[in-house]
């Protein structure tokens, strides 16, 4: 909502008050303000000038020279704008003016002809293109005759307004109106308040007899309320109501739009104005749409309603969807004579769901799907009539046709004085709480600490008692609450276990080179399905699909978190970042069936993905590519820090390279997996060579078990020995490595693999393994019987399950 200070003073008198302290205290009484802004930069130098003369310019066809008075001068200007005139009233930046822009007016010559001064267009003064009344977008502005030669342009044209945007809360429906926000600040500061006055003067002729109401959804439309005013002259709204419309942010369109969008600001009330010769009948029915039934809107769009559709028709077709948007052929143009003004009441919901359908959301949707006065409904008819007859010359008919069924009665709470202090923890007396009513302008009854209080139909979020313990606290005063420190024992917080676990995994893959990334828990049904670790897939479970996605990109809930991030390695690798290392610790979504009323069982993950170079040294000509090697040790190593022992297996998953992937075990539990993307979906993502990892930390951290313990550095020396095995090449490092330490026995600390050879000297389908074993007694030194039995051991065991044979 946007609050004009010039318009709020016809309400209230908030003297000379600066915008920013009215901006504090009304915050303070919470309705945050959430910015403060001009209407216009301002400018100086700029008076209302009257333009006594007006002739081509000799040395120009398109330029005009002026003779315009400014009251103590006339002074002589070249203008280019087309729709400059004798007798014209005229903005004029006077020379030694700044405009917005810090644009300094100069006097100058054009094409030979002097000219002392700019005649100005608003678009000049600062106004926004899009708020420029359609007549004078293209030209100067001209002011009505009433306004005096020399006065200050800019306070004749609002432009020295401050606006308060005020950030409403949805229950706060009463201050999406001029007089809601008047009622707010006239409480706050302790400040009568003045309401318009309306009072319209009618025909004799009865409105009854021009048209009729019958309202068949009666549960959707409680009130609906018809005025007619004839003889309407069509043309531009007074100076004051295009200025207030322009501070609201509205477009000034003519009177008969602009006196509706005024009282809709004023009063909160959306009107909607007719054509009554192009309506099509005598009759108004209000009734839900038909399935299929279609409406072309004042937009020029074709809308298809349903029967969830609330619509005023003629009594045979939608003239306008009810609270939403009127219909193009009943449009009020430049011909129009007669008005049929509506006022009423819709139902929010109804107003909302068709809203919501259509996609139109505009100034009188958003104040009916609140809620809006009932006692203000028929008020702001007759408000709008009274303009009407005041500035579009309207003849008003007598009465109102309207179909009244709604309930304008205040609702009342019961309130007990000594309950809000507890509540408060406060000492508010009787009297204060009655003085806190008094400026609320709340109607009650006292009996000692206990108040019925009558509240207001413009305040329709009171209803209990919570609700007046809140409005006593914020008009007492936020900052007047006391404030206590806790009492009894206390403990100081700490994190959990598993919270402090998930911050060791982050800080060791951020000490190991990785970035941080959190990204969509929403993506595409196709994007979902991809990079599945072996243990989701096999439980056979499907994603879980919005009701409503905002999109499709955005529509399913992810299952890996995979799909997402290499999303964001192509984002930033198009952007010409080559060398990226990712990883996100986030939740997956497991469900088992695809049409479920149960929330889907959220997992915790860690994923990453790495690209381009790991180490590059341009002096030393060093440079290492990521690989699946290094993506195994990061793994290995985070593993490691959680004192948990893997065991890889090469494996084959849809989306990955099928000779460089490995499924991650353990306790013979499949966790993830790592490996690099398939050259197909990297090329999909726009990235080169890629690998992943992806791993289901929820299980890691749930069998995480540490004893804290030490080592004592060993004293005596380790004894080393190398053994190299050729084995057919389809055998794998790692099974005979895990061999090795199962036969090895306790003398045997460490088992290194440092070299893996194919070729020459060896037969063909055979390859040969190097390992290092290192032995250590940390009690006492090794005799070299003691290693050599160790050593004959792991011989005999390798010969037997891999077949492999010393390599001589």
């Amino acid at each position: 909502m946007f609050v004009s200070l010039n318009w709020l003073k016809n309400y209230v008198d908030i003297g000379s008050i600066s915008p920013d302290e009215l901006a504090e205290k009304i915050t303070k009484s919470g309705i945050e303000v959430e910015g403060i802004e001009y209407v216009a930069e301002q400018s100086t130098n700029v008076v209302v000038g009257h333009v006594e003369s007006c002739e081509k310019h000799p040395n120009a066809d398109k330029l005009n020279l002026c003779q315009v008075n400014v009251g103590e001068e006339v002074l002589q200007i070249v203008c280019g704008a087309p729709n400059i005139a004798q007798g014209q009233k005229v903005a004029v930046a006077k020379p030694g003016a700044v405009l917005p822009g810090n644009f300094k007016i100069k006097r100058a010559k054009l094409r030979g002809v002097e000219s002392n001064g700019m005649i100005c267009s608003l678009q000049e003064l600062g106004i926004e293109e899009k708020f420029v009344p359609k007549d004078v977008a293209e030209g100067i502005f001209v002011f009505p005759d009433h306004v005096e030669v020399g006065a200050n342009a800019m306070g004749e044209l609002n432009l020295d307004d401050a606006i308060l945007e005020l950030g409403l809360t949805p229950n706060r429906s009463d201050a999406l109106s001029m007089l809601g926000v008047a009622y707010e600040v006239a409480t706050i500061l302790d400040l009568p308040i003045k309401l318009p006055e309306v009072d319209v003067d009618t025909l004799d002729n009865k409105a009854s007899d021009k048209v009729s109401v019958h309202v068949e959804a009666k549960d959707l439309n409680p009130y609906y309320g018809a005025f007619v005013v004839e003889n309407i002259e069509i043309g531009p709204s007074p100076l004051w109501m295009k200025n207030y419309l322009i501070a609201a942010g509205i477009r000034p369109i003519n009177n008969v739009v602009d006196i509706t969008n005024y009282v809709l600001l004023e009063y909160g009330q959306p009107l909607h104005a007719f054509d009554y010769d192009q309506f099509g009948s005598k009759e108004v029915v209000v009734r839900r749409a038909k399935d299929g039934e279609t409406i072309q809107t004042l937009d020029d769009q074709e809308r298809t309603l349903t029967s969830d559709h609330l619509v005023i028709t003629n009594g045979r077709e939608p003239v306008a969807i009810a609270g939403v948007m009127g219909g193009a052929n009943s449009e009020v143009s430049d011909s129009t004579k007669t008005v049929l003004l509506e006022a009423a009441y819709f139902s929010p919901a109804a107003v909302r769901t068709a809203s919501k359908d259509h996609g139109l959301r505009s100034e009188s949707s958003a104040r009916f799907e609140k809620g809006v006065d009932p006692n203000r409904v028929r008020l702001a008819g007759l408000r709008a009539c009274q303009l009407l007859s005041q500035y579009a010359n309207g003849s008003v008919l007598s009465g109102v046709v309207e179909h009244d069924e709604l309930d304008k009665q205040e609702k009342t709470v019961e309130m007990n004085v000594s309950k809000v202090n507890d509540r408060l923890g406060t000492s508010i007396s009787n009297e204060e709480a009655a003085d806190i009513l008094r400026k609320l302008r709340f109607d009650y009854k006292q009996d000692a600490e206990d108040f019925t209080v009558s509240v207001p139909t413009r305040r329709q979020d009171i209803t209990i008692f919570e609700d007046m313990v809140e409005e006593i606290a914020r008009i007492y005063g936020y900052d007047h609450l006391p404030y206590t420190l806790p009492q009894g024992a206390s403990q100081a917080g700490g994190l959990s276990k598993r919270q402090l676990l998930k911050r060791e995994v982050k800080q060791y893959l951020e000490g190991v080179g990785l970035t941080e990334t959190i990204t969509y828990s929403l993506t595409s049904k196709e994007r979902a399905e991809l990079l599945l670790s072996p243990e989701i897939k096999e439980a056979a479970v499907s994603p879980v699909r919005l009701a409503m996605p905002m999109s499709e990109d955005h529509s399913t809930l992810r299952l890996s978190i995979l799909p997402e991030l290499l999303g964001s390695l192509g984002y930033n690798m198009a952007r010409k970042q080559q060398n990226l290392a990712y990883y996100e610790v986030g939740t997956v979504f497991v469900s088992g069936e695809e049409e479920t009323t149960k929330q889907p069982t959220e997992t915790l993950r860690v994923s990453g993905g790495l690209t381009g170079a790991w180490l590059e040294q341009p002096w030393q000509q060093e440079k290492k590519e990521v690989d699946f090697y290094l993506v195994k040790g990061i793994v290995e190593g985070l593993l490691s820090q959680l004192v948990i022992t893997p065991v890889f297996v090469q494996t084959k998953i849809d989306g990955l390279h099928p000779g460089r992937t490995a499924q991650v075990f353990v306790k013979d539990k499949s966790v993830g997996y790592i490996g690099q993307l398939h050259p197909s979906l990297q090329k999909d993502f726009g990235l080169k060579d890629t690998y992943v990892f992806d791993l289901d930390l929820d299980f890691l951290l749930t069998i995480y078990e540490n004893e804290p313990n030490f080592a004592k550095i060993p004293r005596f020396p380790s004894v080393s020995r190398d053994i190299a095995l050729e084995v057919d090449e389809s055998v794998q490092a790692g099974e005979i490595q895990v061999t090795i330490e199962q036969e090895g026995g306790p003398l045997l600390q460490e088992v290194q693999v440092f070299d893996v050879y194919q070729g020459e000297h060896l037969t063909e389908g055979k390859k040969s393994i190097a390992y290092n074993l290192l032995y250590l007694d940390p009690e006492r030194t090794l005799t070299d019987d003691e290693v050599e039995e160790s050593y004959q051991a792991i011989l005999t065991a390798v010969k037997e399950k891999h077949q492999a044979e010393l390599r001589g």
